[in-house]
């Protein structure tokens, strides 16, 4: 409902919490940056990562204590752009796109750009009704934790395989082209609340969840980069499961036929 003055209420389930989290997740950017004069990047990719855990827990700690807040939000979205964004569009650039800095410049520029049109996209989403995808219960776009992730993992697989293929700058350049047109789309994407196990296969996933931390510490960069591609095969998942939904939608919708 709107408010008498015409603007759509704050809608705190969007909204981060309180600005502890975020605030350390700029530092943890900050580093990553910090690292790249000293070709230190196993240290840039793990300062990204943990990024993205506060990032993760910055969400579930605000709704735990109910205490969303615009401003939690706005500095929530300043974080993600800079650990997000700006540190792996440098650290990219810094490892292997510096070799062609004609195109290699303009698609880490690319990737920025779009995080933060991301971000701003989500931002500007708050005070607004929640859309069809939202409902559903999937995001639009890939999130930005993973978009980063996503980003960096041929750096990845070049410290896990020690191979210079995933080091080209005109297919880094492409990937992370690729990567930036999915932050920006509108493809229906699976997000954490969508995946709701059966009660059945419970105590297998949690002896998976189990597993792939065991691997991670085991085997970090082979186990990231398994991760990542598997989220990469559960997409199309999300686009088909979002196009059910759709026609379910239409059906219920559709004007019933006159009687005969």
């Amino acid at each position: 409902m709107k408010k008498a003055g015409g603007t759509l209420p704050f809608r705190p389930q969007y909204a981060a919490g309180p600005p502890i989290l975020p605030a350390a997740g700029v530092p943890a950017g900050a580093i990553a940056s910090r690292m790249l004069p000293f070709d230190n990047w196993q240290k840039a990719i793990l300062a990204v990562a943990l990024a993205g855990v506060l990032d993760g827990l910055d969400g579930r700690i605000a709704r735990m204590l109910k205490a969303q807040s615009r401003f939690g939000a706005e500095l929530d979205s300043l974080s993600d752009a800079i650990s997000f964004g700006v540190a792996p569009a440098l650290i990219m650039f810094l490892w292997t796109l510096q070799q062609a800095p004609r195109y290699g410049w303009y698609a880490a520029l690319a990737f920025a750009i779009c995080m933060a049109l991301r971000l701003a996209r989500f931002n500007a989403r708050i005070d607004m009704a929640d859309e069809p995808r939202k409902q559903a219960g999937f995001l639009t776009g890939v999130p930005a934790p993973i978009g980063a992730g996503l980003a960096l993992l041929p750096m990845d697989l070049w410290i896990a395989s020690g191979r210079d293929e995933f080091r080209q700058p005109g297919l880094v350049s492409l990937w992370l082209i690729a990567i930036a047109f999915l932050l920006i789309s509108s493809l229906p994407t699976l997000s954490w609340g969508k995946l709701r196990p059966r009660p059945s296969v419970r105590l297998v996933l949690i002896a998976a969840v189990g597993m792939v931390f065991a691997a991670l510490l085991e085997d970090p960069w082979w186990t990231l980069a398994g991760l990542f591609f598997v989220y990469l095969a559960l997409m199309p998942v999300g686009f088909v499961a979002y196009a059910r939904v759709r026609r379910q939608r239409a059906a219920r919708t559709a004007p019933e036929p006159p009687p005969a």
